[in-house]
């Protein structure tokens, strides 16, 4: 479904964005179930989640859909930059804002303009430790384990951001949703975990809590 665009309202890429370049994006709102993009299309858009949750997936050998991707404010399709094709569908998750960046004139920017080159690659330095991060986090074994690390490595002071949910998050852990539901309560009632306006924090055993 076609819903409004705006132009102009890039304000989460101010910082990496060429002024030149800032009028030529948009931004639209998604509703889950929208289809970005598909497979075999030629790229015309990289995407930039501002809010809400775009999956990138192709199909499995026996018809599932596998996840190659999980973006929550990021980017997703910036290897198209470099692709004749889309490799993969683009499939909102969660409702919410992106930014479409055209191709061609982000391609043009970064060969003339050496500022925005050396800002792009700290975004995909950026975009690399968090990767690493996340294969390390499925080498770790156990379902708590896994969650404190995340936690730990993509929150701030031990409190991270439930997003769209523990569903999602489970997939980002590689666990079941229902193995995650029953660690979280299980930490929930040993006092070692909180859920709270949106958020889910590790409690210090040293901290006292002024609720």
């Amino acid at each position: 479904m076609k819903r409004p665009i705006q132009r102009n309202k890039v304000l989460p890429l101010q910082g990496l964005l060429p002024i030149a370049l800032r009028p030529l994006c948009t931004q639209s709102h998604c509703v889950k179930g929208d289809l970005l993009f598909e497979r075999g299309k030629k790229p015309e858009r990289m995407f930039y989640v501002a809010s809400g949750e775009v999956v990138l997936q192709r199909p499995g050998s026996h018809g599932e859909n596998v996840v190659l991707q999980r973006a929550r404010q990021g980017f997703v399709a910036e290897a198209s930059l470099q692709s004749a094709r889309y490799h993969c569908d683009a499939v909102v998750t969660a409702s919410g804002d992106l930014v479409g960046i055209p191709i061609e004139p982000i391609k043009q920017a970064l060969l003339i303009d050496s500022a925005f080159a050396m800002r792009w690659i700290g975004m995909l330095n950026q975009e690399l430790v968090r990767l690493r991060l996340q294969c390390e986090r499925l080498s770790i074994k156990g379902v708590k384990d896994r969650l404190l690390h995340l936690i730990e490595t993509e929150g701030q002071d031990g409190t991270l951001p439930l997003g769209v949910g523990l569903k999602s998050m489970a997939s980002e852990l590689g666990v079941t949703h229902e193995a995650l539901y029953r660690t979280v309560a299980e930490l929930e009632n040993q006092g070692l975990l909180r859920r709270k306006y949106g958020q889910i924090a590790i409690i210090s055993p040293h901290s006292v809590d002024a609720d």
